[in-house]
């Protein structure tokens, strides 16, 4: 049927006349009335507030107290919201440090995946329902982080190291145990002595689905056979490990407690320097220089140092470090933060018990950060240092719907923070006020 030009005149005529086409909001499956929120945004909170959520995503944040037709209410209208916590330095797949050698020669990767699940779980009713998992055996955080995104068991989103990077009988690769105990000490689990061996581990772990990579840039604490503070990987070594992981668009976390395996860190590149106990007004001037971020574990340091004074609960050389670099991480932090050190919250969880995590803010506060600071340190600096804000660590639209409540108010009493009240995950509620 032929067309003619006064039909197509009306019908061009009717488009320009109709207005712009306007973009309908999703339908609300649910909306939180928030007392007070701390938005991970802003540095003061807000009263009254009301959080649209539709999936798993937050859809709209207005003021005063609003309800949507036909959505669920979930009031928390004389509690504290925030963004879902996140925690970057886990070690979820394992606890406690009583016992290690029997635990090293005992247990499995095996045993380690199936246990990390009630560890997990623990975490995300904490009210952390974000983690970074720095070095697990096996791919053990990489099974568990796919599980939780599946639905099969409950927990936080990871972003997961599998394999932490360590030289030949460093940190990563305990020393002091029979040589055949060593015989996995190879390439694909991390163990690299050279700049190509590091860059291959580096491709090998990204293979199998890390999402980060975490290397020990000095001695550690926990392992029996090496220094605690000294330089391990060279150089050129880290410098190989970075420029690798980065290439992959992978972050790089570096253990770190000595001034001089810290400082080479920061040099190569690093993204975050983990424990950072020996820094000085050197190193705190690299970290700005370079805009790493500190990721403090001080909650890691009080769990050793409390250990090393039980008789027989640490290897002897494990007992003198643990007393020695344990309580100087508190202060350590207190003159990185009190100089303009980036500070995104980690507490090494897996030292320490998991779902524990929130002791941590109330040792950074009493070392001198304002509450809303160490809320943010968890929340929206973290989100920074994962490359994740555009979808986790505030309460904005587009973002996640991770969103936690207290009772009280964290900003007078930090404290409130380990009597999480409220759990949602990704619009899923997990746990709800008593």
């Amino acid at each position: 049927m032929a067309i003619t030009v006064s039909r197509v005149a009306a019908a061009l005529a009717a488009v320009l006349t109709a207005g712009p086409v306007v973009a309908q909001p999703p339908s609300t499956d649910a909306v939180i009335h928030a007392g007070r929120l701390i938005d991970g945004v802003a540095s003061t909170p807000r009263d009254k507030v009301s959080i649209l959520i539709a999936g798993d995503r937050i859809v709209a944040v207005q003021d005063g107290f609003v309800t949507p037709a036909g959505a669920r209410v979930i009031d928390l209208s004389r509690g504290t919201v925030m963004p879902g916590l996140i925690d970057c330095h886990t070690h979820v797949t394992g606890e406690g440090i009583t016992d290690a050698i029997v635990k090293a020669v005992t247990l499995g990767d095996v045993d380690e995946a199936v246990r990390s699940t009630a560890y997990a779980r623990r975490t995300l009713e904490a009210g952390f329902t974000t983690i970074r998992n720095v070095g697990a055996g096996g791919g053990a955080d990489v099974a568990l982080k796919r599980a939780i995104a599946e639905g099969v068991v409950p927990g936080p989103r990871i972003w997961a190291a599998r394999r932490s990077l360590s030289i030949t009988g460093g940190h990563g690769d305990q020393g002091g145990l029979r040589s055949d105990f060593g015989a996995g000490a190879t390439w694909q689990n991390g163990i690299v002595d050279t700049p190509e061996e590091a860059a291959k581990s580096v491709r090998y772990q990204h293979k199998y689905s890390a999402d980060l990579i975490k290397f020990t840039a000095t001695g550690g604490v926990l392992s029996i056979g090496d220094s605690g503070d000294l330089q391990q990987f060279s150089d050129l070594e880290m410098k190989s490990i970075v420029e690798t992981a980065h290439v992959l668009g992978m972050k790089v976390a570096a253990h770190a407690h000595g001034k001089r395996g810290m400082e080479a860190a920061i040099r190569a590149g690093v993204d975050s320097i983990e424990h950072g106990t020996y820094l000085d007004a050197e190193t705190i001037r690299l970290f700005k220089q370079h805009g790493t971020y500190l990721v403090p574990t001080i909650i890691a340091g009080k769990t050793v140092a409390e250990m090393a004074k039980k008789p027989g609960a640490l290897h002897p050389s494990v007992r003198e470090k643990a007393a020695r670099i344990g309580p100087l991480i508190q202060d350590s932090f207190k003159r990185a933060y009190a100089s303009g050190v980036k500070i995104a919250f980690g507490t090494d969880s897996g030292v320490s018990l998991h779902g524990e995590n929130a002791r941590e803010f109330a040792y950074m506060v009493e070392a001198g950060m304002p509450p809303m600071e160490a809320i943010l340190s968890a929340t929206r600096s973290a989100a920074d240092l994962l490359g994740a804000s555009d979808r986790i660590g505030s309460v904005q639209a587009g973002r996640f719907a991770d969103i936690i409540a207290v009772s009280g108010d964290p900003l007078k009493d930090i404290t409130e923070l380990q009597r999480v009240t409220f759990v949602m995950k990704g619009g899923v509620v997990y746990a709800t006020p008593k």
